[in-house]
């Protein structure tokens, strides 16, 4: 008798090689749960169990509500290390949509340490998200002291070219940026809001931004599921006078 493991791989070995051999497309539809499980003759539970398989390798998303998709290859967007705007990546070859909610909050906690302000300080937190089609592409939680921050936007929901026109950028541009960049596992938020298997790692940024008098102007908090983004960093070196004229 055939041991509910050796069912879930058969049941996820199955689909997995009618979506290699384009039997199903990417963006399909695959049936529904109780048809499948009828189909392999196992249980909802073991077929559930072979999906996840799927899910974890990449080749099918679960979309709540409407089902079990085929995935897309995802399109590789690229990261670039430093100060440009306040946008945490270019996407000029990518077809993206991109949602900003923001919410006036004060600052608590590991908040205080990174912008370097007292307990309490107000600030604006926009929460930034990316989306290829309806699969989300990557996170960012921006913070900046709310007297650098546009009142106007703050509780607006934008999307597209709206959220463009309406993000703020700091002017002058700050003059010191600090990037600390790691690969690790997601928190359970990163995961659920990304929909990514909690087993991938992300790409993780911290920046933070100060201007000349040494004062935090931004701190952003950016995650990357690791297969969708490359991070490029370019570090010029500066020659000083006395040395180029000796």
């Amino acid at each position: 008798m055939e041991s509910v493991t050796s069912r879930r791989l058969v049941v996820a070995d199955d689909l997995r090689r009618q979506i290699t051999n384009g039997r199903i497309g990417p963006g399909d539809r695959l049936p529904s749960e109780s048809a499948l499980a009828d189909r392999y003759k196992v249980s909802t539970a073991t077929l559930r169990s072979a999906l996840a398989v799927l899910q974890g390798e990449g080749l099918v998303e679960k979309i709540h509500g409407k089902g079990n998709f085929v995935r897309r290859p995802f399109r590789k967007i690229t990261y670039v290390g430093g100060w440009g705007t306040l946008d945490p990546w270019t996407a000029a070859d990518v077809d993206l949509r991109v949602t900003v909610r923001t919410t006036a909050i004060d600052a608590r906690g590991y908040l205080t340490a990174l912008l370097r302000v007292a307990d309490g300080s107000p600030l604006t937190e926009f929460l930034r998200l990316s989306y290829e089609g309806e699969s989300p592409h990557s996170l960012a939680r921006i913070y900046v002291p709310r007297d650098l921050a546009p009142t106007a936007v703050l509780g607006d929901r934008l999307s597209s070219a709206g959220a463009e026109r309406s993000f703020p950028v700091l002017n002058p541009p700050p003059t010191e940026v600090r990037e600390t960049v790691s690969a690790r596992l997601p928190t359970p938020d990163e995961a659920s809001t990304l929909r990514i298997n909690p087993a991938l790692a992300v790409l993780a940024i911290t920046r933070v931004a100060a201007d000349t008098a040494g004062r935090v102007v931004e701190a952003a908090l950016l995650a990357f599921p690791g297969d969708r983004v490359d991070a490029v960093f370019t570090t010029h070196h500066v020659i000083d006078e006395r040395q180029a004229q000796g």
